[in-house]
């Protein structure tokens, strides 16, 4: 290897160093960038969150009309420390209002599953 590098003969190495854009579009340049990110993330975080809220009221007034079918509506809610744990938790209400927990449905609630009748065939 040589060190004849015909690509760099012209360049001499200068002191006085300038940027080719200033400040001021550097920042503007960020806070679109910051924006543009935001605007990709948002829509996804709110549908997730939809559909998960979606997901587990369908679960839950399944497993209320299984469980406690007296009742006269259901809650799901999402629970940082729930009777269940972190995460969606399912209540029946009752005609005095009174909320009886159901079940946990998860961090990601799925569809409910086949339930039993509670008498095998």
């Amino acid at each position: 290897m040589t060190d004849n590098h015909p690509e760099l003969s012209s360049y001499e190495p200068n002191e006085n160093y300038r940027p080719l854009r200033g400040k001021h579009f550097a920042t503007i340049l960020r806070v679109v960038v910051v924006l543009g990110i935001f605007a990709l993330v948002v829509p996804g975080v709110l549908t997730t969150m939809r559909v998960a809220s979606d997901t587990a009221a369908n679960a839950c007034v399944t497993a209320v009309a299984q469980y406690y079918p007296f009742s006269v509506d259901f809650d799901a809610r999402f629970e940082f420390a729930g009777p269940g744990g972190f995460g969606w938790q399912c209540y029946a209400i009752d005609q005095n209002e009174r909320e009886t927990f159901v079940t946990p449905l998860g961090v990601i609630p799925s569809a409910p599953g086949r339930l039993s009748s509670g008498t095998p065939t």
